[in-house]
């Protein structure tokens, strides 16, 4: 094979020429995913086929193209799922090793379809194949293949490739290809079987290739431009002390395709100190393309901005930022089908067009421009973004489009080949409790009463029509999938019911088979009730839930070892529920991770490494660096407060006056900025009520903010105060981490309390899991979460090397050793305060600091 080739497989070429229509809520152009279990019915069949038949059989071709660098090949390869070798007008039934109730179902299945004659050529003439060659292609489901009228358009231009090219390799006139449908559930089977003629393939899938042939060649044409760019880029800043090694470390790292985990304080530099690195290496082709990943939309907005300081500096780069559907969706609320977005309809007839014109047209790619072009060609500007990734040299997203099982950019991740891509991840702390929620899986009872009693409804207006028919002589209408449904859907609130009569508050479970295997029966017939039921608006949202919860549920359950805690317990409202618990994300995080080359972690608080990496899925031999804190010590005070404490048994209000008279203490210090960290919603409300008669200008975190009281409350921190604001937040909520106050729009900090998380069963499952594993239980369950909230928080005062902060930890706890070990370097040496002190060391700060 030629070195100079673009290579693509059979399944995406297909997948993204010849997909059209609709988008429709829940389905997808692709097949519909069976999980892990589609994969072993894929193996099961084939391995029940004669010697007549060879699976997984690898084809490929090689198709030569010109551009200005010159000659070159597209490969197209594939592997067909079955070829089939057979002597000409060979009886079907005599080919299978099967059981005589499959045969006689297969025998059943093709007298129905002689007797209504909808399909001459299933199973060939007369139960015969026409052809001494058969390519088979099988797709599991679990809709009822009875159901299914024809082989869909995309599975079978799929053969049709395979059946191209291998009919081009043995010099066949002649072939046919077989579309194979099972049910996961049933095994049921139904095929759909048709002749092509060799020339006729030869034709299509030249023309198929052809429409492919100018993306390669704007892609080409593209990658020569955008790594020349990158080949002249400099490092656009002036290096700060530390920041030049950290840069010659994740480049070294990337193009070792290893993994790198970083902490690095505010102020470093990080998130150019990654990207820049990063790519350089996909200029010298080490990488093909970037993932940055962030946890909230104001780290994105900060990715975003040091790509556009390397676009300025002469950068070639297409980067694009996904943006959750419900915020850019053109109408108030997604509904993804033809009847109530005019997008939708013939979506996928228009999004490549709209593509290529975007790409062909525009050098960075903005939230704004994937709006207007998608209203230029009336597409879905969502799904027109995905689309867009296809061809981007950077995806800035949520780690949800990598990690979580339910949302994951299949397009990449799907299968099991490692791809050249690099995982920038930032404030990568978060992903460890994030990962937990992803893997995790709960289903509740009320929910499966919900979805049931709107069924009924559903089934009851159906009945009606019937009734109305049958008086008046005319046919009824067919009765619909519904009986089945509500059967199943009371199976498991049956098997649900049960578990719920054995669980008083909490009850852990040594396995949930059972319940899986009536989710399974369940998941059937809900896909053909979703395929044959019309829903209306009201009704959609919670059967579409409850579908997509369930399938996330079975994957799960599939997927868990000794890394999982079963129970069912009851939310504050009574509602019961079954949880499949994660208690440790690292294999799942490190599986994905693997489907790139490499992957750097960095946070300012990733402390201890050792718990981080472990939780991560690093391995001992992964990088660990520690970049140092370019920020003067001078300008920097902290001071800790010995004798408060907020331990549960010690809360009071006597103790809370002296919270009050320390915050007074330490902002009377200076005019300006300050917010006060605190370890509760509830502690912050009962502190604020004694401070409101002493502290000006309070300003209070509430519960669920929107995005413009959060803004609101942010506008109040301006540069330059004339007067002192100080700002009640709650460590580890939307004002603990995220924020970027830089100068003196924020100059001290007060972190009352350890930021532990409350104790609770859950909680506490976490504690006993790893005192059994690692016999540090506190520190897992409790300790690190807490203290990282506090890091984050403190993290809020110095955000640039000009900043000048103060930053006062109130928590006696704060002494113990198991605590000082978590400290950032940066953070010695500190001063032990007293209420009668407090004043005094921070005068002397803010009268010597420069």
């Amino acid at each position: 094979m030629s070195q100079d080739c673009v290579k693509i497989s059979v399944r995406n070429l297909v997948e993204f020429m010849l997909r059209s229509g609709n988008i429709e809520a829940g389905t997808g152009y692709t097949d519909v995913d069976t999980m892990q279990e589609g994969a072993r019915l894929h193996r099961k069949i084939q391995k029940r086929m004669g010697s007549f038949y060879t699976a997984e059989v690898p084809l490929q071709t090689e198709i030569p193209l010109q551009d200005e660098a010159g000659e070159f090949v597209l490969v197209v390869e594939g592997r067909a799922d079955g070829i089939m070798k057979l002597a000409p007008y060979e009886k079907r039934e005599s080919l299978w090793e099967n059981t005589p109730e499959v045969l006689q179902q297969e025998t059943t299945l093709l007298d129905e379809f002689k007797k209504e004659k909808k399909d001459k050529t299933l199973f060939g003439v007369d139960g015969q194949y026409e052809t001494a060659v058969v390519i088979d292609e099988i797709k599991t489901t679990y809709r009822n293949v009875s159901l299914f009228q024809e082989a869909a358009p995309l599975h079978l231009a799929q053969a049709k490739c395979y059946a191209h090219l291998y009919a081009m390799q043995e010099n066949l006139t002649k072939i046919s290809v077989q579309i194979t449908y099972c049910n996961v559930e049933t095994e049921a089977m139904r095929y759909f079987v048709t002749v092509f003629q060799a020339e006729q393939l030869k034709q299509w899938f030249d023309t198929l290739v052809q429409g492919y042939a100018k993306w390669v060649l704007w892609e080409r044409a593209w990658r020569r431009t955008r790594n020349a760019s990158i080949k002249a880029l400099e490092f656009p800043f002036s290096y700060r002390p530390g920041q030049k090694e950290l840069v010659t470390g994740v480049y070294r790292t990337l193009i070792r395709e290893k993994k790198v985990f970083i902490e690095a304080p505010t102020g470093v530099g990080k998130t150019i100190s990654t990207v820049f690195p990063a790519v350089k290496a996909v200029g010298e082709e080490k990488l093909e393309k970037l993932f940055y990943l962030t946890a909230k939309t104001i780290a994105r907005t900060v990715a975003e901005d040091t790509f556009g300081i390397l676009l300025a500096h002469g950068l070639k780069y297409k980067v694009v930022t996904l943006t959750a559907k419900e915020k850019i969706c053109v109408l108030g609320k997604p509904e993804c089908n033809p009847l109530a977005c005019e997008r939708a309809k013939g979506h996928y007839d228009r999004v490549n067009d709209a593509v290529f014109d975007l790409l062909t047209h525009e050098e960075a790619i903005t939230r704004e421009l994937i709006e207007a072009y998608a209203k230029k060609h009336q597409v879905c500007p969502f799904e027109m973004c995905l689309d867009v990734t296809n061809w981007a040299d950077a995806v800035i997203c949520d780690y949800n489009y990598v990690f979580d099982p339910s949302a994951s950019l299949k397009r990449f991740f799907a299968g099991e080949k490692k791809q050249s891509f690099a995982f920038l991840i930032d404030e990568a702390h978060n992903l460890v409790e994030r990962a937990k929620e992803m893997y995790s899986a709960i289903l509740r009872k009320e929910d499966f009463l919900a979805v049931k009693k709107l069924a009924k409804e559903k089934q009851a207006g159906v009945t009606k029509k019937n009734e109305y028919y049958a008086e008046h002589g005319k046919t009824a209408k067919r009765e619909d999938s519904s009986v089945k449904f509500i059967k199943k859907l009371e199976t498991c609130n049956a098997e649900l019911l049960r578990l719920k009569r054995e669980c008083e508050q909490f009850k852990v479970l040594e396995e949930a088979d059972t319940f899986t295997l009536c989710l399974l029966r369940l998941v059937s017939v809900y896909e053909e009730y979703l395929q044959e039921v019309t829903l209306l608006p009201e009704e959609k949202d919670a059967i579409w839930n409850l579908y997509f919860e369930i399938r996330h549920f079975m994957a799960m359950h599939d997927s868990m070892g000794d890394d999982y805690t079963i129970y069912t317990s009851y939310e504050e409202d009574g509602s019961f529920f079954i949880k499949l618990q994660c208690m440790n994300p690292a294999q799942k995080i490190k599986d994905c991770v693997e489907k790139g080359k490499s992957a750097v972690f960095f946070s300012a608080t990733l402390l201890p490494i050792r718990y981080y990496k472990e939780q991560l899925g690093g391995a001992e031999e992964d990088y660990a660096v520690y970049a140092p804190s370019p920020f003067e010590k001078e300008n920097r005070k902290i001071l800790f407060g010995t004798d408060v404490s907020t331990r549960y048994t010690r809360r009071s209000e006597g103790e809370y006056r002296r919270i009050v008279a320390y915050i007074k203490a330490f902002t009377q210090g200076k005019i300006g900025n300050y917010m006060v960290f605190f370890s509760s919603y509830q502690m912050l409300m009962d502190v604020a009520v004694l401070a409101k008669e002493e502290l000006p200008n309070l300003l209070l975190q509430k519960n669920a903010m929107t995005e413009e009281e959060k803004e609101t409350f942010l506008a109040e921190f301006v540069q330059n105060p004339q007067t002192t604001k100080i700002g009640f937040c709650v460590l580890g909520g939307i004002f603990g981490e995220g924020i970027d106050l830089k100068g003196d729009r924020l100059i001290g900090a007060v972190i009352v309390g350890t930021g532990l998380p409350l104790v609770c069963k859950e909680r506490e499952l976490f504690r006993e899991y790893y005192e059994k594993r690692n016999g540090q239980g506190f520190a897992y369950a409790y300790l690190y979460q807490g203290m990282n909230k506090v890091l984050q928080a403190a993290g809020r005062v110095i955000r640039t090397v000009e900043d000048k902060g103060a930053i006062l930890l109130l928590e006696e706890r704060f002494g113990q050793k198991q605590y000082q070990e978590l400290f950032p370097r940066e953070w010695f040496p500190y001063e032990t305060v007293t209420l009668h002190t407090v004043s005094e060391k921070l005068n002397h700060f803010w009268e010597t600091s420069h």
